[in-house]
Parts: structure tokens; sequence; C-alpha cells
């Protein structure tokens, strides 16, 4: 009973609610369906004379446009397209063939590994110290540098590949190590390789510890105990010398008797 009571209440003001909406809509001479739906939806400014204006929403603009980041460089911008694969290069029928043949052998279509491995082949040539060393520290920063030179050129494209990332900062590193066991052995072997590979060498900091406050206090506190130790230990030098002298006098002294 109760909830039949209830219903019949909702739908008497739901029905009161719709007179007044067709009211006003037959009052601003707008067509009923769509006054419906501009009432139900949200602010509008008002038409009938001697109301107040309701504002208009804020419209919601575009976000900026990002600007285009100009393209890296590459390392392999100096090899030109009508240079033979590395493959085809010794071989002296590649160079008499035709227009066309020729071209399926250049660089113009060949992949970016055949590229990078050309590349690779070309530093080596400026660093190794004969014709058939391929192990040496130098020929190994070699392969190492063309290597972290595209994985730059990569993540400058993909700056979100966490794996290629992680392997070049691996490459960093091994490439530091061997940087500096070179120049701790043959400073002028190092000197050439980072000339002619065009390195920047930098040395690393000393420490790679975070400042933070609890280990800037907990450093002023161990000098203030090692300062103390320290004035402890002369006060009980400068003892030991005056005990040592006294001793010393009175010896003499005993000696003059």
């Amino acid at each position: 009973m109760f909830t039949n009571i209830g219903l019949r209440t909702v739908l008497k003001t739901s029905a009161g609610v719709l007179r007044e909406s067709s009211a006003l809509c037959s009052a601003v001479s707008v067509k009923p369906w769509t006054c419906s739906s501009a009432l139900f939806s949200g602010p509008t400014v008002s038409r009938v004379a001697g109301s107040f204006a309701v504002p208009p929403p804020v419209r919601h603009y575009a976000r900026v446009a990002k600007k285009k980041t100009t393209g890296h460089d590459s390392q392999l911008r100096d090899l030109p397209p009508t240079m033979l694969k590395m493959d085809y290069a010794a071989v002296p029928l590649a160079e008499t063939t035709d227009d066309l043949v020729k071209r399926l052998l250049s660089l113009e279509l060949a992949s970016h590994s055949e590229k990078l491995q050309l590349k690779k082949e070309q530093l080596i040539a400026k660093v190794q110290r004969d014709e058939n060393d391929r192990s040496s520290v130098e020929v190994q920063v070699a392969i190492l540098t063309a290597r972290i030179r595209n994985y730059q050129e990569h993540l400058h494209k993909h700056h979100k590949d966490k794996a290629n990332k992680r392997r070049m900062l691996m490459a960093v590193d091994r490439r530091k190590k061997l940087l500096k066991n070179l120049r701790l052995v043959s400073y002028d072997t190092f000197e050439r390789v980072c000339e002619q590979l065009s390195i920047t060498y930098t040395f690393p900091p000393e420490y790679y510890r975070r400042l933070t406050r609890r280990w800037q206090a907990k450093k002023e506190f161990c000098i203030k105990v090692f300062k103390a130790v320290q004035k402890q230990k002369a006060e009980q030098r400068l003892k030991m010398k005056q005990n040592l002298r006294a001793t010393e006098k009175k010896e003499a002294k005993e000696e003059a008797v």
C-alpha cells in the first residue's frame, strides 16, 4: 500500500515538471523536444524578458602542439649511397657490372645492420695496430663506440625503449673501463684513440653517494670526533716529550754528581 502511494507521488511530481518545461518552451517559442534536452543538459542563456542571463560554459581549448625535435645527426651520414657493401667491395667484377646490379650491391638498398657493420670496420681501421688486429683494447673501444652511437640514435626517436637504454649504459660502462685501463698503460695510445674516434673522456666523480641531511650530520659529527681524537693524541705526545726531557735532565744531574 505504501509503495503504491510512493509511486503515485513520484509520477505526479514528474508530470508537474514536464508541464512546467512545456510551458517554458512555449513561452520561449522553442520546440519542446529541444527545450527539454537543453533544460536537463546544463545551464544556458535564458531568452525570457526580465530573467537573469546565465554565462555560457567555458570552452575547452585544445592543447598547445608540441614542438618537433630536430633530427639527430646519424653516424652513417658520411656513407655515400653509391658505396658498395662490405662483402662486394673487394670484388673487381662488381665495379664493371651494369647500373642496376651495382645499385643492388650498393648501400642505397642495404639494411641498417649492413651499414652499421661497414661503419664498425671504418672505426676499427682507424685505431687497429695492424691489419689482423681484431681483439686489442683499441678495437674493442671502436666497436663499443659504434654500438653506443647506434643506441643513441635509436633512443632519440624512441625515448621510452628502456631495454636498449640499459644496453647502451652497459656499453658505456664497459668502454669507460677499457679507456681507464688504456690510459694507465699507454697514455699516447689513449690520446690517439680518443682523437680518432672523437671521444671526450671525462673523469668519474670520486664519490657517488647522494647527499642527505642525515649523511651530512653524520659527516660533521665524524669530523668533530676525528679532531677531538687528534687533539688528545697531540696532548699525549706533548706529555711524553715533557716526561722524556725530565728523565733526561734527571739522568744528567745524577751523572754530574
